[in-house]
């Protein structure tokens, strides 16, 4: 079954009903969801600053850290592609509706129950919701958008990433110190219950808004679906969680464990579906690795993730412990990481439309965007390892350029898998892109806080995800190049 959203006509420009009002809610999606998981970082590096008991008691305190945020991304990654195709199936709308009220009310309950398994379990709850937003975003503006105006789309909804990202990194010190003084130490509650409430309200006006824009739908059972999967692929991960903890096995042996466990989960899906298709359909998530040399970009992918992650979780700690700063003043730095996202998104979007419509190549583009993304990490790194007492300035314009090409590169990849696919199952498509990206945004906080613990500096772990950018911009070799114009309207 199609869903009714990814075969209507595209939507006029202006009015509730127009694609640009769509964009603009998306948005505040993409913003929403990045502050609720990119307060973790932060509220983690004030526990190790003030001793908090669950915290306090580990030997490798970054590398936990770093777990708790890896966590999350597992649960994140394993619902991408079963929930990409109940958009599929069910509509982008009614994925989109679960996915913010499941993701405000999990954001609440974590500054509500204390305990480190009952935190951990939280992160995976929440990751598990959110992995309902990105394949059905993605559809959903591809097929209410223009052909012709598909990637800039795409670049300013996913826009509120970078404007998530900063406000988490500049607002959540604030939060934090107002928490100190309400709940002395239970500071580290504030934040959570501030973007909980918040994206819970977001939830409800959402979910008013996409039913005046498609129409009422089913929602009990893409719900019910969704928490089905999602007790079990919870429990795994939290069994696995234990079973460290237990064993007394290193933090990033978990994060490896999980990536594992999904790759498991994508090949007992394609096995299963292979059965229940019809011989002259492939049978998803088949399909989606082998329209027309998908998986290069997909593959690459992870490294996109590694450095969003690395930096989205990480780099108020890395200031702060460079610069020997405040979490405050590190964290308004850190920002302009983020905050590079807000031009990066929409003008790679539109770098990538241009160059589709010109008949130079998405691909090109591409290439040339992620090669200046893994210069400017290169040169953070040096900066980092040579300089003894850092510059605040120098350090928020070396990640200003490192966050500007990062965010380029999204929309250009996204709307280069979006040429290469069938319309029909976009979201699928989008699922397997995320899902397989996340392994990087799953495995880099843990293993970036290893090498930091086991180096004493942050300079390794910015070499590493430097490593796997220029790496990637290989990979896209591999993806056949399309150099026919695009005219005005035509399809995607």
């Amino acid at each position: 079954m199609t869903s009714a959203e990814q075969t209507r006509t595209p939507t006029v420009a202006g009015g509730l009903h127009g694609y640009r009002t769509l964009w603009a809610a998306l948005f505040i999606g993409w913003l929403l969801a990045y502050a609720d998981r990119s307060i973790t970082g932060p509220v983690v590096t004030w526990m190790i600053d003030n001793d908090v008991a669950f915290m306090q008691s580990a030997n490798e305190p970054h590398a936990l850290g770093g777990l708790i945020g890896s966590l999350f991304f597992a649960g994140y990654m394993l619902t991408q592609l079963p929930s990409g195709r109940l958009g599929d199936r069910y509509g982008n709308s009614a994925m989109l509706t679960i996915c913010f009220v499941w993701a405000g009310i999990a954001t609440t309950l974590n500054g509500v129950l204390s305990g480190l398994f009952a935190f951990v379990a939280l992160r995976v709850l929440t990751g598990l919701g959110e992995g309902a937003f990105y394949s059905n975003d993605r559809a959903l503006i591809i097929a209410q958008t223009p052909s012709h105006k598909r990637s800039i789309g795409l670049g300013v909804a996913i826009t509120g990433l970078a404007f998530g990202l900063t406000v988490a990194s500049v607002a959540t010190p604030w939060l934090l110190n107002i928490g100190t003084a309400l709940l002395g130490r239970g500071g580290w509650r504030f934040p959570f219950l501030f973007f909980g409430v918040i994206t819970l309200l977001f939830g409800a006006l959402l979910s008013f808004y996409l039913r005046k824009l498609f129409g009422r739908k089913q929602v009990r059972e893409p719900l019910g679906r969704l928490l089905g999967m999602s007790a079990v692929f919870g429990a795994l991960i939290m069994l696995l969680f234990w079973l460290t903890d237990a064993l007394g096995l290193p933090n990033w042996v978990s994060a490896l464990a999980e990536v594992v466990l999904a790759l498991a989960i994508v090949g007992v899906t394609q096995a299963r579906r292979r059965g229940h298709v019809q011989q002259s359909e492939p049978a998803p998530p088949r399909a989606a690795m082998q329209w027309r040399g998908t998986a290069p970009i997909y593959l690459a992918a992870i490294a996109i993730m590694w450095s969003i992650w690395l930096f989205g979780y990480w780099s108020v700690e890395i200031v702060s412990s460079a610069a020997d700063t405040s979490l405050v003043q590190a964290g308004l730095t850190a920002a302009f990481n983020a905050g590079a996202g807000m031009i990066g998104f929409p003008v790679g979007g539109w770098l990538s439309d241009v160059a589709r419509r010109r008949g130079w190549g998405r691909r090109d583009v591409l290439i040339a965007a992620t090669l200046a993304q893994g210069l400017f990490v290169l040169a953070f790194g040096l900066y980092l390892q040579h300089t003894a007492q850092p510059s605040l300035a120098l350090l928020g314009v070396l990640l200003f350029g490192t966050g500007l090409f990062l965010n380029a590169v999204q929309p250009m990849s996204q709307a280069l898998t979006a040429d290469l696919v069938p319309e029909h199952q976009h979201a699928t498509a989008f699922g397997m892109w995320n899902m397989i990206g996340e392994i990087g945004a799953l495995a880099s906080p843990v293993i970036s806080g290893t090498v930091r613990d086991a180096t004493g500096s942050w300079a390794p772990a910015v070499y590493l995800d430097a490593a796997l950018v220029l790496g990637s911009a290989l990979l896209y070799f591999a993806v056949r190049r399309d150099r026919t114009p695009l005219p005005l309207g035509a399809p995607g």
